[in-house]
């Protein structure tokens, strides 16, 4: 017996150092988002300090493109070491995924949740020169002149393309959608009034609402953002019901030990209570998130039901 026990201790000599260990290299941080995006913005504040959690630099890569898929197809076939992790925002993990008829990966096989970061909203801003400033003045001018009003958003597919189509489904509204690539270009047009209205995170647009270069009438989470606390919900504003909020996290390859999903979570959710994460996220309006793995699970089944409703209601397909 006491050889048996010998060697047991050998064989967790040789087994254990290397979950102990991580991480012991650079940590690379995917963001199939170009640089600059509400994504882009959320990962590097997150990788700051989550390189201080984990005494490891936290590399982000960019890999922007095809609907948000490359990046997530580079993550999934990633050796899942817990060196490659990726942002997954809910455009990614409970939208897109319902536009694309064959997808690379799937997302409940392929991927391993590991924390939810952050929770935002999306503002609900008009042209500073629109003849309504209050949503029940919007659907009435939507109602008096169907397809006269134009809703622009940053991509097809976007949460604030499918934000703005439950609304027009909620409202019974005909609003034309004008897909932009990229919100920069959408916002530009809506300051301007080239266009009248738009669903755009608070990530990119918060700061023109701010100065009033947009009209802020309403934000779509399910309460008001405490970077906008005068600021009502679309739901208080006029519309029961309506929520459309988004979220971003972190997920790894299927198959990362558990013992580093586990060390990764709690080092994100450390990072995001952070006072730095906490006064970054204050100033665009957004709240830190955090939880366990199987709480971002369970966000994301639950959306991805929702929005799949929605995707198939305004047809929409990426392919």
């Amino acid at each position: 017996m006491r050889g048996f026990a010998i060697v047991a201790l050998l064989l967790a000599a040789f087994v254990t150092p290397a979950t102990a260990e991580y991480p012991d290299k650079p940590i690379r941080l995917i963001v199939p988002q170009a640089a600059g995006s509400a994504t882009d913005t959320v990962a590097r504040i997150l990788g700051a300090e989550l390189a201080n959690e984990l005494g490891q630099q936290v590399i982000v890569d960019n890999r922007p493109g095809g609907a948000l898929t490359i990046g997530l197809d580079v993550t999934a076939k990633s050796d899942p070491d817990g060196y490659t992790i990726c942002m997954g925002p809910i455009g990614a993990l409970a939208i897109t995924r319902h536009m694309v008829a064959k997808l690379p990966y799937d997302i409940e096989r392929d991927f391993q949740p590991i924390a939810l970061v952050a929770r935002g909203h999306m503002l609900l801003a008009v042209a500073p020169d629109a003849p309504f400033k209050t949503i029940p003045e919007l659907i009435a001018y939507a109602k008096a002149d169907p397809g006269k009003l134009s809703n622009a958003s940053s991509s097809n597919g976007s949460p604030s393309h499918v934000g703005g189509e439950l609304f027009k489904f909620m409202t019974g509204t005909s609003i034309v959608h004008i897909p932009y690539r990229g919100g920069a270009a959408a916002i530009n047009d809506l300051i301007a009034g080239r266009v009248q209205i738009m669903f755009e995170s608070l990530n990119s647009i918060a700061p023109h609402a701010r100065s009033g270069s947009v009209r802020a009438l309403a934000v779509t989470g399910e309460r008001r953002s405490p970077g906008f606390p005068d600021v009502p919900t679309v739901a208080e504003a006029g519309v029961p019901g309506y929520a459309a909020p988004t979220w971003s996290g972190v997920i790894g390859p299927a198959g990362i030990p558990r013992p580093i999903v586990d060390k990764l979570n709690a080092a994100i959710n450390r990072a995001v209570q952070s006072p730095t994460f906490k006064e970054r996220f204050a100033s665009i309006g957004d709240e830190p998130a955090g939880g366990t793995p199987e709480d971002f699970a369970e966000t994301i089944a639950k959306d991805s039901a929702k929005w799949k409703e929605v995707v198939q209601r305004a047809g929409v397909r990426l392919d």
